[in-house]
């Protein structure tokens, strides 16, 4: 029993390595945005080194906004499934720590034991909002937010580990000041890289952001709105890892969008050229292996 036990965390521990490489790279990488086991999958076969298991995302496919009206142990559940089917590291969209330090420590263990390899928490105060919505957004305050990492960093029992401070400074409108005052405040709190935000379509806030931060660690880019800029500027001011944030959410609802739409007028399956065939969803599932599996032990 006592072998049992620790085995989980040592068959995952590789993975929390393989995301503090990404992270400390000399190379700009990148991660992928998935919501569930089968898209994680993909995320996978598509040669990704990582997912990013987006808290957007995530509620989404549960039919739910993106304000934490999906608890932490519900997305525990999505993310046990992703981590399941992958090898790749999965750096998880932990919004706000869903509470206070004690909660988003609880929140670290319970990663660890599902072989999650990080974890991001945004300053923001619980309940989150979106950050690319309309609404106002509420910061948390710098000492409690790092006090809150401090927990975390104290908690973890793999050193490996990766914690991520995602600083909003520019999405509340505080400006360049506050941004590089808040993430100095989680760089001395022991975080391991911080993700500098922006809702603008350009590149200038990140810009001055990087120019002014002078690589005092990691930096972490969603470039969802400002999509535009080459990513050749992103290796110029040496930004460490970059995450395609929503991407597979965001085409397979047009994707169903559309092909909802199409049957339900035509009332026919014909012309549905662009779905995956059901041989193809057998495969993802390792269909295969159960039949292997059935000759073994049947």
């Amino acid at each position: 029993m006592f072998k049992f036990l620790l085995r989980p965390s040592s068959l995952f521990s590789k993975r929390t390595t393989k995301l503090k490489h990404l992270i400390q790279s000399k190379e700009l990488e990148f991660i992928m945005e998935a919501h569930n086991g089968l898209s994680a999958l993909i995320v996978q076969e598509a040669g990704f080194k990582g997912i990013w298991a987006s808290g957007l995302s995530m509620s989404a496919q549960l039919g739910v906004r993106d304000c934490n009206e999906a608890s932490w142990t519900q997305l525990l559940e999505v993310l046990e499934f992703m981590a399941e089917r992958t090898t790749i590291p999965i750096l998880m969209d932990g919004d706000t720590g869903f509470g206070n330090y004690n909660n988003a420590r609880r929140l670290v263990r319970k990663l660890e034991e599902r072989g999650i390899a990080g974890v991001c928490f945004e300053d923001k105060i619980f309940p989150k909002r979106n950050s690319l919505g309309d609404g106002a957004q509420e910061l948390a305050n710098i000492q409690e937010f790092s006090n809150k990492i401090k927990a975390c960093k104290d908690h973890q029992r793999d050193k490996d580990f990766q914690i991520v401070a995602r600083c909003e400074a520019f999405i509340a409108g505080w400006g360049l000041d506050s941004a590089l005052e808040r993430c100095e405040a989680y760089r001395k709190a022991g975080v391991d890289a911080v993700l500098i935000h922006s809702k603008k379509s350009d590149f200038t806030e990140i810009e001055q952001f990087l120019k002014a931060w002078n690589n005092r660690l990691p930096v972490v880019l969603v470039p969802t709105n400002y999509y535009k800029t080459p990513t050749e500027e992103f290796r110029k001011n040496n930004v460490s890892l970059a995450i395609w944030a929503n991407h597979n959410l965001r085409a397979s609802v047009k994707a169903m969008q559309d092909t909802s739409k199409q049957i339900f007028e035509r009332q026919n399956l014909l012309g549905l050229d662009q779905i995956a065939s059901v041989k193809e969803v057998f495969r993802l599932q390792n269909e295969k292996g159960l039949e292997e599996d059935d000759k073994k032990y049947l």
